[in-house]
């Protein structure tokens, strides 16, 4: 199916939406006129998404925070620990046929009954989505090179280990050019102390460890920041939407 796609935001948006919803996978489908815009806006508004998933947009705010990292459509994406997959299903349909997104899962999610049932439905769903399991993320290898690695609310996780190794296997699965998105839950001024605590990180610290491992800053957006938020609970027990921050590094040419 061809469809031409008349150079109008809501023409082209309702165009991509109705590709959506012949077929939720991305294949098929030309949209030769859509811009970037477009396609996250249809992605995110795509009826194949779930009613829980869609309620927590306004929070997450997933058409800014797509756009800011950087996408491309025919990109592939290195997704780490996508969880119940909030943001697989959205990056699925926006890089397109043309593109893959590798959702990669830890080992102990594998080693649980069903653990990862929810993900392998997604890859079922979506044609250009494939679930690798890892042993530890410090080791995570690729058969291609990516365009772009992908993590929201996860870092601070990974902060608990070997943070050093994890970015230099980001480092090494990206092309040159790619780029390396970070969100997660923002603790200004301490450092890595309370990632096990409270879930959360130092924007600062981040941003240290990233650039230690050969990348370059490429952009910072404060789309998800909020000073409401005290930083001195977990975000689950913060009555609020949680301060986050969110980065943009490049691995060099």
């Amino acid at each position: 199916m061809r469809i031409s796609i008349v150079p109008v935001a809501a023409a082209t948006a309702t165009a991509l939406l109705l590709g959506a919803c012949t077929a939720v996978s991305p294949a098929d489908t030309t949209y030769s006129q859509a811009s970037m815009d477009d396609y996250i806006l249809a992605a995110v508004v795509s009826p194949a998404r779930p009613a829980q998933d869609v309620a927590r947009d306004e929070a997450r705010k997933p058409e800014q925070i797509v756009a800011f990292s950087g996408i491309s459509r025919g990109d592939t994406v290195a997704e780490i620990a996508p969880g119940g997959g909030y943001y697989t299903r959205i990056l699925a349909q926006t890089v397109g046929p043309e593109g893959k997104i590798y959702a990669l899962m830890p080992s102990f999610f594998a080693n649980r009954p069903g653990g990862l049932d929810a993900i392998n439905a997604i890859a079922e769903q979506y044609g250009n989505v494939e679930v690798v399991v890892v042993e530890s993320y410090d080791s995570m290898r690729l058969a291609e090179p990516v365009d772009l690695v992908w993590t929201t609310e996860n870092y601070h996780d990974l902060a608990g280990g070997d943070i050093a190794g994890v970015n230099s296997a980001v480092y090494e699965i990206l092309r040159p050019g790619g780029f390396y998105f970070v969100e997660d839950h923002a603790a200004p001024g301490t450092g890595t102390n309370v990632v096990s605590t409270l879930h959360r990180i130092d924007p600062d610290a981040v941003r240290e460890q990233v650039l230690a491992a050969g990348f370059m800053l490429d952009g910072e957006s404060n789309i998800l920041r909020n000073p409401a938020d005290p930083h001195d609970v977990a975000p689950g027990d913060f009555s609020g939407v949680s301060d986050k921050f969110a980065y943009r590094f490049k691995k060099p040419e």
